[in-house]
């Protein structure tokens, strides 16, 4: 597939909106699928497209896992990914759950809108504007969970929830895990734009304190998602801010490979098809198969 991105640190972020009326349903579907329009007085209308795992019944004792994913026309289906290329989360967990290396987990695909760049990003770019994060994230917690928690046996437990996203989705996720990690233990940043608003997501956390509840961040880009080089040293300026966060977050206490999981994936780019390559590794990170169910169950 063609690199359909420009080589300037920041241009690939700002991905364009589908409408759902220009696509398709039918498409590239795997395992127990249901599709939902939910009406929230803060966002107006948005659809939900929720993967079930294996088994699964709303009257199970067991609470499942739960992990929220931004950009939710690219998550499940290529019919209605914006580039006709989708993450193929559904066919991952199916068969990372089958394989036994993933406990049952309900996925829920959270389709973006015309405001994605409102609504993506915690404060103003000087070039883009956007600033409206904390909206949204009343959103997922005013509406969004309330609405899972009522229909399906997800849990309550911080510690089993995931937030899920890339590019400026993966810079919502940190957003959200930072500052509303009382909900959100889990933390999926995929390519994060933390180039957004003069990097000042990167100089927040590290004037911030640690959160006092334990957090498990994803946190990778890929080596070829751009060239651009603003401090001329070889390395691309999103390598640079990457391993700035990441040093930030050892500052903090974070271990790697326990409260820390980072790579730099050679060769990938900034697209669909290179974070498909890495959303199962992100799934047994978060939720590796346990010996032990009992605490998932409903209490």
């Amino acid at each position: 597939m063609k690199n359909r991105f420009l080589p300037c640190y920041g241009s690939f972020a700002l991905r364009p909106y589908l409408d759902q009326e220009q696509s398709r349903r039918c498409g590239s579907l795997t395992g127990n699928i249901e599709h939902h329009e939910l009406h929230s007085k803060l966002l107006g209308k948005r659809e939900l497209v929720i993967y079930l795992p294996p088994g699964y019944s709303k009257y199970d004792n067991y609470a499942y896992p739960l992990a929220l994913l931004q950009d939710g026309q690219n998550i499940f289906n290529q019919s209605t990914a914006v580039f006709g290329v989708e993450w193929g989360a559904d066919e991952t967990a199916e068969q990372l759950i089958v394989e036994q290396k993933m406990e049952p987990t309900i996925l829920v695909a959270i389709y973006n809108s015309p405001h994605r760049i409102d609504e993506y990003t915690p404060f103003p770019d000087p070039s883009h504007g956007g600033g409206k994060a904390s909206l949204y994230s009343r959103f997922l917690l005013e509406d969004v969970l309330p609405f899972l928690e009522e229909r399906y046996a997800v849990t309550r437990q911080r510690s089993q929830r995931a937030v899920i996203g890339s590019s400026l989705g993966g810079l919502l996720a940190l957003y959200l895990g930072w500052y509303r990690n009382e909900t959100f233990g889990l933390i999926g940043a995929l390519s994060p734009s933390l180039w957004w608003g003069n990097r000042g997501l990167i100089t927040a956390i590290a004037g911030g304190e640690r959160p006092q509840l334990p957090l498990r961040i994803w946190l990778d880009a890929g080596t070829l998602e751009s060239e651009a080089d603003a401090n001329q040293n070889g390395v691309p300026d999103l390598l640079d801010d990457l391993r700035t966060l990441r040093a930030v977050l050892r500052g903090h206490g974070f271990e790697e490979g326990v409260h820390l999981f980072y790579q730099e994936v050679e060769g990938a780019t900034h697209d669909e098809r290179s974070w498909s390559e890495r959303i199962g590794q992100v799934f047994t990170s978060f939720f590796p198969k346990q010996n032990n169910p009992a605490r998932f169950y409903r209490r």
